[in-house]
């Protein structure tokens, strides 16, 4: 059965052992729920908690949005709606190919890491406080199903290391999850 504690996260722990406990989290939380919905929630439960124990020095620690768009099932060609967060309300849909999230959905999908939205064209800013943000593609069978978007209030909020676990936990749930 899944416990609260899963989210503790010790500030003391670097960003690549936070990451490791987030996946030997989720990977533990997935065993017996294939649900897309349950397990987006939990996973944006981790990532905010993750990215807020780290110290006020690190720019992931004003991470303002964690959460899933996934393939709208009405428009799948068309648009991605919003899943499961932990923030600020947000933009409900977005265009496939349009914004940060829409680029990393579009075709088979690519990570998509802006150190500086506003220099990104055609950012969507949900969110005026957003500094920075990465979109990881989730892809099942080879197409791509949905995407994790997390937003920061810092510039640079988000480095390799970053879209190197990101990926691995997209890879997780495309893998573990009925989409």
């Amino acid at each position: 059965m899944p416990h609260a504690d899963a989210s503790n996260f010790s500030p003391t722990l670097s960003k690549s052992e936070a990451y490791e406990q987030l996946i030997s989290s989720l990977t533990a939380l997935l065993i017996d729920q294939r649900n897309w919905v349950a397990n987006t929630a939990n996973t944006a439960s981790l990532l905010w908690h993750l990215y807020h124990s780290f110290p006020s020095t690190s720019p992931s620690s004003a991470v303002n949005w964690a959460g899933f768009y996934v393939l709208d099932p009405t428009d799948p060609a068309g648009q991605l709606i919003l899943g499961p967060f932990m923030g600020k309300v947000a933009c409900q849909t977005i265009r496939i190919g349009r914004g940060v999230c829409g680029a990393a959905a579009q075709g088979t999908g690519r990570t998509v890491l802006v150190k500086d939205v506003e220099a990104f064209p055609g950012h969507i800013a949900c969110d005026g406080d957003s500094r920075s943000e990465i979109v990881v593609p989730i892809r099942t069978g080879g197409k791509v199903v949905g995407v994790i978007d997390i937003d920061c209030a810092e510039l640079e909020g988000f480095d390799e290391e970053d879209q190197k676990s990101l990926e691995a936990i997209a890879d997780l749930l495309g893998k573990s999850s009925d989409w």
